[in-house]
């Protein structure tokens, strides 16, 4: 289960390093009707490499804190998790 932070009508979407507690998103979609918490479905799922229907929001379905769960092969999910807070050199 992973943590998510969103920011609708956040300009582009974007999935970014957050807190220890929780990733941060930014979305363009606007909080209407579930149009950010789709967006943030297909973003997670982006950038995990997963299909869509692996991503599920089971928490904060009105808040800006969400809670997701992601399947998948735990370490290739904790790389991609990993790569949001890696420094360039």
């Amino acid at each position: 289960m992973i943590a998510v932070r969103v920011t609708p009508r956040g300009g582009r979407d974007a999935l970014l390093a957050g807190t220890d507690e929780h990733f941060a998103a930014r979305l363009s979609a606007a909080p209407v009707d579930g149009a950010a918490n789709a967006a943030l479905i297909v973003l997670v799922a982006k950038h995990f490499g997963v299909p869509k229907r692996d991503v599920a929001l089971v928490a904060g379905q009105t808040a800006r804190l969400k809670r997701l769960t992601v399947a998948g092969d735990p370490q290739v999910l904790a790389r991609a998790a990993a790569s949001l807070y890696a420094v360039a050199p």
